[in-house]
């Protein structure tokens, strides 16, 4: 099959390149001339495991390619995936005019039935008005068909290829089978293709990163209490998750949940609700509670060191939102940075692959290094702020001779206390206690 992608960014080249991964023919479109230069030379634009590996591969075999020619790549396609951004407005509401253009651009350069597939997240009632820009530009046939992309960012090649459910939301049969043959070779174990219509493809998505993102906010909480009243949040997580009614999933508790999806789409749906006069006091209060929990880490070192940390400096390991991505995108660190900094202290840090993404957000605020080891050299205490794997298991004995003082505040629960004790760490945790060496 024929296949056209507009928008190349993380959505869009994860799905351009996991169908051409089947053998479809894919065009991967972007405005921007230069990313898909980039891409042509096989230099991806962003940090996603897997993804570099598989757009080469699917270069060489002829399988993907790119463009700017929105028109030409419309025009040699049956399917036209739009796959470009939806950023929040001031009040929460999605910026849906990125995808509304490309829309227009479609109808202007179609010369036959085309399905058009949103793959962008949007509000419910965007299929609609997609259909309606597009009626308006041409008399051909087409179809507009929701399909909301449930990504884990570190994880979305993985997602993408052995997807645990598809959602299609379209009321025409030929979308559908044409949709049903599309993604069959990705749910061969039996994974369901599960069938809607358009306004309720629309809503599972957000309903799907607001349940996800009220859980995290619920175990925070949970932590907050299990600090006051003495209680062990890791414990408590492990009771609860045993329940098959809850899961074991998002129920570890940090510094607050960042990224491009959670905050986004809690306010966006959020604003959905207000506009037809209700109001989801849930999420609002997860809303609240996340921003909140950001300032966290920074409120536990005022208690520890005092208001003015003139002086003071400190190690942070982890910048990127989440592990294996470079997303800043409503990272915790950059609170967390911003509330130390106000207060006079100065910071060095340290992220596998997010350096260069924080220094486009942050500048020269804090010092960059690129080990590990180098943002603990000297500092008053160690900050951990993303869960990246080579921060579970260090050499405590070297961090020891490094740090100032040994003092770890762990933002993301990844170190036993009893352990951390017994190694003579003053330990800050997230609803684990306080841990003083005896």
């Amino acid at each position: 099959m024929k296949v056209a992608v507009v928008g190349s960014g993380y959505v869009g080249l994860v799905a351009g390149a996991g169908f051409a991964s089947s053998g479809n023919h894919v065009v991967c479109v972007d405005n921007d001339a230069r990313k898909i230069d980039r891409l042509r030379e096989g230099i991806i634009p962003i940090y996603e495991p897997g993804l570099d590996r598989l757009v080469v591969d699917n270069v060489k075999e002829g399988r993907i390619a790119f463009s700017t020619d929105t028109a030409a790549a419309v025009k040699a396609s049956q399917v036209v995936f739009i796959a470009v951004g939806t950023p929040p407005e001031e009040d929460g509401s999605a910026d849906l005019s990125y995808v509304l253009a490309v829309a227009r651009d479609i109808a202007n350069s179609m010369e036959d039935y085309k399905v058009v597939v949103l793959k962008s997240t949007v509000p419910v009632g965007t299929n609609e008005k997609v259909t309606a820009a597009m009626k308006a530009l041409t008399k051909l046939p087409f179809d507009v068909v929701n399909n909301p992309e449930f990504l884990k960012e570190g994880a979305a090649i993985e997602d993408f290829m052995k997807p645990d459910r598809v959602v299609i939301g379209t009321r025409s049969e030929r979308a559908r089978d044409i949709m049903k043959e599309l993604y069959e070779p990705f749910v061969r174990q039996g994974n369901p293709i599960v069938f809607m219509d358009e306004k309720s493809a629309e809503m599972t998505k957000y309903a799907a990163n607001a349940m996800l993102a009220t859980r995290i906010t619920f175990m925070n909480e949970v932590a907050s209490l299990c600090d006051l009243v003495g209680a062990d949040v890791d414990m408590v997580r492990r009771g609860i998750g045993s329940d098959p009614r809850i899961g074991k999933s998002f129920l570890f508790p940090g510094v607050g949940f960042g990224g491009s999806c959670f905050p986004k789409d809690v306010m966006a749906l959020s604003k959905t609700s207000k506009d037809f006069g209700y109001t989801m006091q849930i999420l609002e209060a997860v809303h609240l509670v996340n921003e909140a929990q950001k300032h966290l880490l920074a409120k536990k070192i005022v208690a520890r060191f005092g208001e003015d940390l003139r002086g003071l400096h400190f190690g942070m390991w982890g910048l990127a939102f989440k592990p294996n991505t470079d997303d800043m995108r409503e990272a915790p660190s950059r609170v967390i940075i911003k509330d130390l900094l106000a207060r006079g202290a100065t910071i060095t840090a340290y992220d596998p692959a997010a350096t260069q993404t924080a220094k486009e957000v942050l500048g020269d605020s804090i010092v960059y290094v690129d080990k590990a080891w180098k943002a603990a050299d000297k500092a008053d205490a160690l900050l951990i702020v993303t869960e990246w794997g080579e921060f579970r298991n260090p050499d405590f004995e070297l961090l020891s001779t490094l740090l100032r003082r040994k003092i770890i505040f762990d933002g993301r629960n990844l170190y036993e206390p009893a352990r951390i004790k017994a190694l003579g760490f003053e330990l800050f945790t997230i609803g684990r206690g306080t841990i003083r060496p005896e």
